[in-house]
């Protein structure tokens, strides 16, 4: 299974690896997240993607779900499909989809029918997206959220989303066999405390912490969602505390799950 972060910042003319939005391309066929989705996929991508699945409705994570299918509006043959809670999808319909922000897409067509369509997923069961497996996991952020698991039958990652400290997470987490690779989200530095904890994100010294909740002590783990203005404060502290197998997810690579570097 192949795992790449699209970028979604450009700084002195080259790709940054400060990151304003989120966005996850699984085998080049299913989202995760959208923030650059519309800005940054590849032109295989843009041909293949259909399928996106949300961890929550921040504008970061779903920017480039409303300009991908615009962009496309006109060849959608097999409608855009959006995974997401019901309450994710009530946000998007009221403050997103709206009419006055973006057109309503779940509500028009075009010559081959309609193209965008909701898919309400239950948090805790297990859902099929192609040629995967999503398990969605509630997380604590400020709004409505979830991480996952994914697998493909052959191997598996972990994906928190934003989150501050978590349990249910590290329950369903903790209770899986073959985990690949996991990634974990690391916003503020622990100076900012005080806004992490206001805003439900991690710090290096809370994500620290919370490691110490994950069983497998051998599982490669990636911080994401490091917010720009602070990456490179959040490296540094990082690379301080030199946690073991923590590593930074590379914007742009191709990661083969269950790989070795």
């Amino acid at each position: 299974m192949k795992l790449q972060l699209l970028p979604s910042t450009i700084e002195n003319g080259a790709v940054s690896a400060k990151q304003h939005l989120s966005c996850f391309v699984v085998d080049d066929l299913v989202s995760i997240d959208a923030g650059s989705l519309a800005i940054s996929a590849n032109e295989l991508q843009r041909k293949q993607i259909r399928d996106v699945v949300l961890t929550h409705a921040h504008i970061d994570h779903i920017a480039g779900l409303p300009l991908f299918i615009d962009d496309l509006f006109a060849e959608i043959a097999k409608p855009v499909e959006v995974y997401a809670s019901q309450e994710i999808i009530d946000i998007l319909e009221r403050d997103i989809f709206n009419w006055d922000v973006y057109p309503r897409f779940s509500a028009l067509e075009n010559e081959h029918g309609a193209v965008m369509k909701y898919r309400p997923f239950v948090v805790g069961k297990t859902f099929k997206v192609e040629h995967l497996e999503i398990t969605p996991i509630a997380v604590n952020h400020k709004v409505p959220a979830v991480g996952f698991i994914v697998s493909d039958g052959i191997s598996k990652f972990a994906i928190t989303g934003d989150t501050a400290e978590m349990d249910q997470f590290w329950t369903a987490v903790n209770q899986e066999e073959g985990i690949d690779a996991l990634l974990i989200e690391c916003a503020f530095p622990t100076r900012l405390d005080e806004l992490a904890q206001i805003s439900h994100h991690m710090t290096p010294s809370r994500l620290e912490n919370e490691l110490k909740k994950f069983n497998d002590k051998s599982c490669p783990i990636y911080v994401i969602n490091m917010k720009p203005s602070y990456y490179r404060e959040v490296l540094d502290e990082l690379e301080s505390l030199d946690i073991e197998n923590v590593k930074i997810l590379e914007v742009g690579r191709e990661y083969e799950m269950g790989e070795a570097e």
